[in-house]
């Protein structure tokens, strides 16, 4: 190597250590704003993509109660023409409909109990007395 060869080639951190304090300081205020802008729009995106989902999701919800309902109502009505052959029009209509009006007063009594309970269990703060 030759004496320019020495002379041009500076040691790679001699241009920090020329900054100082508050060159460095400068420093790390950008790569902390730099950071922070880059939280913000990763967060940003989180959020469009979490409402994406959650319209597609609702949406599914939707048509998934909705096609439920129909099977349902398709099942009742088979049911219906299945025992008018047997009981008649009348005797069919009857029991169907009391068949769902119990089903329908377990399903009422049932969630008036879990409101009980979930009252009692959130007036006394999640402790059993």
């Amino acid at each position: 190597m030759t004496d320019t060869e020495t002379q041009d080639a500076a040691p790679p951190h001699e241009g920090i250590a020329d900054e100082g304090v508050s060159g460095t300081i400068k420093a790390l205020i950008e790569d902390g704003q730099t950071l922070i802008e880059a939280e913000i729009a990763y967060r940003k995106a989180q959020v469009t993509y979490g409402l994406g989902q959650a319209k597609a999701i609702a949406v599914l919800i939707v048509l998934g109660i909705a096609f439920g309902f129909f099977t349902l109502l398709a099942l009742v009505v088979g049911l219906l023409l299945a025992l008018a052959a047997v009981a008649g029009v009348w005797g069919a209509l009857a029991i169907v409909g009391g068949g769902l009006a119990v089903l329908a007063g377990m399903c009422l009594l049932l969630a008036i109990r879990r409101i009980s309970r979930a009252k009692a269990a959130l007036s006394l703060g999640g402790q059993n007395a």
